[in-house]
């Protein structure tokens, strides 16, 4: 059995800070990572709308951290951990291993959240994983062609309605990009389909969009959706999705609509990865609603002093599940390991701000906490910060002259057919037919 001083369980944000600060010591590390990318998932719904490719925001793993010579990466699910042995035990190719560690870094995030209605996740389109986005565009693809193949005024209206559900940043920005491509994209490319046919329908139970910002960037928000032509309500909570139906009934008069919609996208919601059951048993670690770990201030988990949990599978303090908070814990817990920081050093997160993009040139900041910021100006440091922490050089470089042509433009450069596509099509079409 191979033992390593660190194991780090994860490939997001939050991992890759720590193995980079890990990997610059000369600690000898393994990173253990069910997917072969790092994923940049703040720009996933520019994937699922063409304006970027999926290799953009999603570069290889073992390329990243290919510079450092104490690292090593494994494809694998982690599916127990040991404490008192100091062994992670996961699945590979149908087969079992098992590792061991001196200290463990649990960085697995979250995944999408349904609130009990587990059945709404095979009824709407996530937005969490690459594959989401390319079901999501071809999805897109799909319902513009049938509709321009339908004869039937009500089909055709059913297919360009799309209903997305949480007005969180993911959503707002998902909202605005659909109507984006209606307006300027499909627009030239099917004359016989009009802007004004497509409806995009953003849900929320809250009353407030974008509801982490709060109060005038809140409503800067809601105003810019709605000039775009996105039909906002919030206020009222999803009670059924079926048959392309969406039901919702308002948290205030208890009054329920439906909404006729072939494309639901659901963005309400997380809760932690699988990991975290796991890894709270075994420690005996409390949880809270969403399956999070309530980590300790040193974020160490439950009994063990040598198990860090970071990131979005972590609740410590309020803080949001946002990839700062998740580096900046993965940098703490490896300055911890590496002598840097004293053990048993609480974690103070510095909040240098946060950002939503609302639409073509607008986005809402609140720079340091306080410092609130709408318009083009936050649009473009909006861009400059995503920029920067995209990996590689070309990803950057090629991010630029996409965001050119699709912002200033109205190209959608990486909004191409697929094989996959063309069956589901062809399913479609038969049915239409029939």
């Amino acid at each position: 059995m191979d033992t390593y001083e660190v194991v780090i369980v994860g490939s997001g944000f939050g991992a890759l800070a720590a193995a980079k600060t890990l990997g610059k010591a000369g600690v000898r590390f393994s990173l253990i990572s069910s997917t072969t990318e790092h994923l940049f998932q703040p720009l996933l719904y520019q994937a699922a709308t063409g304006m970027l490719s999926t290799g953009e925001i999603a570069p290889p793993i073992r390329r990243i951290l290919a510079e450092y010579d104490s690292a090593d990466v494994r494809l694998g699910r982690v599916v127990d951990v040991d404490p008192d042995k100091h062994q992670v035990t996961y699945t590979a190719a149908g087969v079992t291993h098992t590792i061991g560690f001196g200290k463990l870094i649990v960085a697995t995030g979250a995944t999408q959240a349904y609130f009990g209605r587990d059945e709404f996740k095979d009824r709407t389109f996530a937005l969490k994983t690459v594959d989401d986005a390319i079901a999501l565009r071809e999805q897109i693809l799909s319902c513009y062609e049938n509709a321009h193949l339908a004869s039937d005024p009500a089909v055709k209206k059913d297919l360009l309605s799309f209903v997305v559900v949480g007005a969180g940043a993911t959503g707002v920005e998902l909202a605005g990009q659909i109507r984006d491509l209606a307006q300027r994209y499909f627009a030239g490319s099917f004359p016989d389909i009009s802007p004004d046919d497509v409806t995009v329908t953003l849900v929320d139970g809250v009353k407030d969009v974008l509801p982490a910002f709060g109060g005038k960037l809140s409503s800067y928000a809601r105003t810019k959706l709605e000039k775009s032509g996105v039909d906002v309500v919030t206020g009222a909570l999803v009670t059924d999705i079926a048959d392309d139906v969406v039901t919702i009934q308002d948290v205030d008069t208890k009054t329920s609509r439906t909404i006729a919609a072939k494309t639901v996208v659901w963005s309400a919601g997380v809760q932690a990865s699988d990991l975290a059951g796991t890894v709270a048993e075994r420690t005996g670690c409390d949880t809270d609603r969403a399956g999070r770990l309530l980590v300790h201030d040193d974020l160490t988990v439950g009994t063990s002093k040598d198990i860090y949990a970071i990131g979005d599978v972590t609740s410590l303090n309020g803080l949001p599940g946002q990839s700062p908070v998740a580096m900046q814990q993965g940098r703490h817990v490896a300055k911890m390991i590496t002598g840097k920081v004293e053990n048993g050093t609480a974690f103070e997160y510095v909040d240098k701000g946060s950002m939503s993009i609302v639409g073509r040139f607008s986005a809402v900041a609140r720079l340091f906490g306080k410092v609130d910021m709408s318009g083009p100006i936050a649009w473009v440091m909006w861009l400059a910060v995503h920029l920067l922490y995209m990996v590689g050089f070309r990803n950057r470089y090629v991010a630029v002259v996409s965001w050119l042509s699709s912002y200033i433009g109205d190209r959608r450069p990486h909004f191409q057919y697929t094989d996959r596509w063309e069956k589901v099509d062809e399913r479609e079409e038969d049915q239409i037919a029939a």
